[in-house]
């Protein structure tokens, strides 16, 4: 499971021109699963994103998390987040998992990050065409996989 985490504003999703989940202040999270995960990456994600500390405290140090400052977070699935791009100028998206993986494991992490947080998840379609309207917050960007803890 790999993640875009993006410290934002305020960040919206549409499909066909309908808002379906929107935030303010939080977290905007892209998702893209693979094959090989399995539950337990979702809890260790969830887990790991719900602790994180980028939200400034009174100091203006990063040093609270979106639990911490009663954020948002928005959750969008992205496929894309596995190219490869090893070979030639077209990305490969072998490893990205296919929907009948995919979908399980978005709704089961939207579901385990709700209960880690006690967050509303917002979230777009799977599948679908949207469109991501934020406005990034620092810019402040983080990138994690769970096959590669750094």
């Amino acid at each position: 499971m790999r993640v875009v985490i993006q410290r934002v504003e305020r960040a919206n999703v549409a499909v066909e021109g309908k808002i379906t989940g929107q935030i303010e202040n939080g977290l905007m999270i892209l998702a893209g699963f693979e094959d090989a995960d399995m539950h337990e990456d979702l809890q260790w994600m969830s887990a790991k994103i719900s602790k994180l500390r980028i939200f400034d405290d009174e100091n203006g140090v990063m040093n609270r998390s979106v639990v911490d400052v009663q954020g948002g977070i928005l959750v969008v699935s992205q496929f894309t987040l596995h190219a490869n791009t090893k070979k030639g100028n077209r990305p490969s998206y072998i490893r990205a998992a296919k929907p009948d993986v995919a979908i399980p494991l978005y709704e089961a992490f939207k579901k385990q990050l709700s209960d880690d947080t006690g967050i509303e998840i917002q979230s777009g379609v799977f599948g679908a065409m949207m469109k991501i309207d934020l406005l990034n917050d620092g810019p402040v960007t983080i990138i994690i996989d769970t096959k590669n803890k750094e």
